[in-house]
């Protein structure tokens, strides 16, 4: 019997800012070759990613209240 080993690649981070109590990490996971960005509100208690996709993950990055509720209008 062989057991099948999977290797944990850790996604890296390539960019972060914090201010006024918002944290924007992009992030990049080279298992799947994706790059999303991860915002954490700490002032109410909110966190959500939105996935970079076809978009300039510079202008994601930035804007992410923007393409989030992209996301939002695509579901």
């Amino acid at each position: 019997m062989t057991a099948v080993v999977t290797p944990i690649v850790p996604m890296r981070e390539l960019a972060h800012r914090s201010s006024n109590g918002v944290d924007v990490t992009m992030l990049w996971d080279p298992a799947t070759d994706r790059v999303h960005v991860a915002v954490v509100d700490f002032e109410i208690g909110e966190a959500f990613d939105v996935p970079v996709r076809d978009a300039n993950p510079m202008d994601v990055f930035n804007h992410p209240y923007f393409y989030a509720g992209l996301e939002q209008a695509a579901a």
